[in-house]
């Protein structure tokens, strides 16, 4: 009633797999799941998900672990609401995700082409959300992206894993170190799946991460 009364289309369900086949399906701007649901829970949904689609997901939980936060968002999501929330918390946290996509979408408007990158193998298409290894297409969060971009602009130059959080999150968001790690792991793995020898993402241990010249 909140998101409606906002102007949001929305769609719901009762449990975590026709949710999954909905997201699926419907292809929305952004899904609010709690972790708690019959038949599949959240964080195995948000799992499942990752594997087609880069939907931005905002979890509702009555969880108050700080673990079960930082697991919610090293898995890729990409806020974490503790339950019980104000619905102005909630219309919030969706505006700026929601704003977060649209400035990924169209970030670097003052570079060539719009802020596509090409380099050796890569293609990156922001505008179309389009993004290509080696003639594969892969499917990326916001925030992989993001970090993507950080990394592939300047190919050779090493980001610290403050600079990479500057450029995954808005300033109001903070995560560790391992977060950043995990998205990063994550990314490197979804090159993998179309290229089993992709080395292009480099760990320089105890400085950061570069994307290798070629």
């Amino acid at each position: 009633m909140a998101l409606d009364a906002e102007g949001y289309s929305t769609q719901t369900y009762t449990d975590g797999v026709s949710a999954l086949h909905g997201l699926w399906e419907t292809a929305p701007d952004a899904a609010i799941v709690d972790i708690t649901m019959p038949r599949m829970n959240g964080l195995e949904l948000l799992r499942r998900l990752r594997e087609k689609s880069s939907v931005p997901v905002i979890f509702l939980s009555s969880k108050t672990h700080e673990t079960d936060e930082v697991l919610a968002l090293r898995m890729g999501a990409d806020d974490f609401i503790r339950k019980p929330f104000s619905q102005h918390l909630l219309l919030e946290r969706l505006r700026v995700v929601l704003r977060r996509i649209e400035i990924s979408r169209h970030s670097a408007m003052n570079d060539n082409e719009a802020g596509i990158i090409k380099y050796g193998d890569l293609l990156v298409d922001p505008e179309r959300y389009s993004f290509v290894w080696k003639g594969s297409r892969l499917t990326l969060t916001v925030t992989e992206l993001r970090i993507l971009q950080a990394l592939a602009r300047r190919p050779g130059v090493v980001k610290d894993r403050g600079a990479i959080m500057d450029a995954a999150y808005d300033e109001q968001v903070y995560v560790d170190d391992r977060t950043i790690d995990g998205h990063v792991n994550r990314l490197r793995a979804k090159f993998e799946t179309v290229d089993d020898d992709f080395d292009a993402i480099e760990t320089l241990y105890g400085l950061g991460y570069r994307f290798r010249e070629f």
